[in-house]
C-alpha cells in the first residue's frame, strides 16, 4: 500500500517545528536560556582550578582545602578541587539549564592547556581576591594562597577566547549568548584581614575599592559582548563558624535568632548595598543589558533563621568536618582534612562543611532560592522563560514560511 505525499509532508512538517524547538535557534539557547556559563570568583565557584595550580607548583606537605579528602566525598570520594563534600552553585545552576557541570580554566599540563569550550569556563580560584596584589599587600593584606585575582581571572579569559571563537565578531556572538558569573568575589579581601585580628574600622575603607574592581570587570565584559550577568553579593559572615570561633566573645552582640554575629553581617550587607548600588547604576547605562544581582546573603539568611525547617537539623552553626568541638567546630590549625580532624554522619544537616564553606546540601537550597526563586533581581527562573518564549516566537517567525515551502515543493 503506497503511502500518500500529503502523509510525508505532514510528518516531516512535525519533525522540523520539533528539531526548530528544541534546537532553540542553531543552538543558541538550551532550555531556553544559555549555552555556555563562564565564571570567575573564589572558593565558593571553583571547580578545580586552584588544586590544578597547586600540582603544577608541585606543593606538598600542605592541606589545602578541596584537595583532599574527606573534600568531594560525594564525588565517588574523589576530591575535585571544590571547596566542600560535593557541588556548588555553580553545578547546580549548570544542572539546571541542562548543561554539564563547568570544568576549571586549569589544567593538569597547565593554564596554556586550556579545556575545549565544551558548554562553558571556570576561571574561579579558592582563595582568589578581587583586589590585585599590589593593591593588598602595601595594606598589610597578605593572601598566601593563591594571586589569581579577579584580573588575572579576566585576563585568562581574554587570553583563552581567540582559541574558541577566532574574530571578534564571533567572540562577541559568544559572549552574548552565554551566562556570566561574577563571583562570588571579594569575601577574600575582607577574610584575610579580618581572621588576622584587623579591625573592622580599618578594612570598611576598602570596601569600594572592592565594588570598583567588581564593576570594572562588569563593565570590560559587557563591552566585550555580554548580554546577561549574574553579580552575587556577599554571604552573612557573621554566620560562619570560623569567625564565630576566632572573634566570637562576651563583648560581641549576637542575633537572638541565628545566634550569628551582628556586625560582620551588617558589614557584610555594607558591601552588598553598595554593590547594588554601583549595579543599578550600570544597568541605567545599558538597558539592553541583564545585570541580575544574586542576594547570597538572604538566601542563606532564610536557612540561618529557621535550619531545622529546611532539614539543618544538626544546627547552622556547627562545622561538619573539623576539630575544634565546642559550639561551632572549628579549629584554624586543626582544618578539614588534617589527620585529627573529625567527620560528621549526616553531613546533609549541617550548614557549615569546614567553617568556612557549606555543604553540598546547603548550597543546594541556596542555588534553588537563587534561581528558581526570589533572591535574584531581575528574578533569574522568570527571565528564562521569557527568553523561552521569545526563542520560539523568533524561530516560528522566521522558519515557518520555509517550512511552508518545502511542504509545497513536496506536494504532487
Amino acid at each position: 500500500m503506497a503511502v500518500s505525499s500529503t502523509f510525508w509532508s505532514f510528518t516531516s512538517f512535525l519533525v522540523i517545528i520539533q528539531l526548530l524547538l528544541s534546537s532553540g535557534g542553531n543552538n543558541l539557547y538550551v532550555n531556553g536560556c544559555y549555552t555556555s556559563i563562564f565564571s570567575f570568583g573564589d572558593s565558593l565557584a571553583d571547580t578545580g582550578n586552584l588544586k590544578q595550580l597547586a600540582f603544577i607548583r608541585n606543593i606538598t606537605g600542605l592541606v589545602v582545602p578541596g584537595l583532599v579528602p574527606p573534600y568531594g566525598e560525594n564525588f565517588y570520594n574523589q576530591s575535585t578541587g571544590r571547596c566542600t563534600n560535593g557541588r556548588l552553585i555553580i553545578d547546580f545552576l549548570a544542572e539546571s539549564l541542562g548543561l554539564p557541570l563547568i570544568p576549571p580554566y586549569v589544567s593538569d599540563k597547565g593554564s596554556d592547556n586550556v579545556v575545549e569550550l565544551g558548554h562553558g569556563v571556570n576561571f574561579a580560584v579558592a582563595g582568589a581576591t578581587a583586589l590585585h596584589k599590589s593593591f593588598l599587600e602595601p595594606r598589610g593584606i597578605v593572601n598566601i594562597c593563591t594571586n589569581a585575582s579577579l584580573q588575572v581571572q579576566l585576563s585568562w579569559f581574554k587570553q583563552y577566547l581567540p582559541s574558541i571563537c577566532g574574530n571578534t565578531s564571533d567572540c562577541r556572538k559568544l559572549i552574548g549568548r552565554s551566562l556570566i558569573l561574577m563571583g562570588e568575589i571579594g569575601g577574600n579581601d575582607y577574610n584575610y584581614p579580618i581572621l588576622s585580628g584587623k579591625p573592622i574600622s580599618e578594612i570598611k575603607p576598602i570596601v569600594p575599592f572592592v565594588i570598583d574592581t567588581i564593576v570594572s570587570a562588569v563593565n570590560e565584559l559587557i563591552e566585550m559582548g555580554a548580554q546577561t550577568l549574574v553579580v552575587p553579593g556577599n554571604f552573612p559572615i557573621g554566620c560562619l563558624p570560623s569567625y564565630l570561633t576566632i572573634l566570637g566573645s562576651e563583648k560581641e552582640e549576637y542575633d537572638k535568632t541565628t545566634g550569628c554575629l551582628i556586625r560582620l553581617n551588617e558589614f557584610a550587607e555594607y558591601h552588598n548595598e553598595l554593590l547594588q548600588k554601583k549595579l543599578n547604576q550600570i544597568q541605567e547605562l545599558h538597558p539592553n543589558v541583564v545585570i541580575m544581582y544574586a542576594d547570597y546573603y538572604n538566601a542563606a539568611m532564610q536557612i540561618y533563621r529557621s535550619p531545622n525547617k529546611f532539614g539543618f537539623t544538626n544546627g547552622a552553626l556547627k562545622a561538619c568536618c573539623g576539630a575544634g568541638g565546642g559550639p561551632y567546630n572549628y579549629n584554624s590549625s586543626v582544618g578539614c582534612g588534617y589527620p585529627n580532624a573529625t567527620l560528621c554522619d549526616q553531613p546533609d544537616t549541617y550548614v557549615s562543611w569546614d567553617g568556612i564553606h557549606l555543604t553540598e546540601a546547603a548550597y543546594k537550597l541556596i542555588s534553588t532560592s537563587l534561581f528558581q526563586g526570589p533572591y535574584t533581581i531581575p528574578q533569574f527562573n522568570s527571565l528564562c522563560h521569557s527568553l523561552t518564549s521569545q526563542v520560539s516566537d523568533k524561530l516560528l517567525k522566521k522558519n515557518i514560511l520555509g517550512v511552508v515551502c518545502f511542504l509545497r515543493s513536496a506536494e504532487v
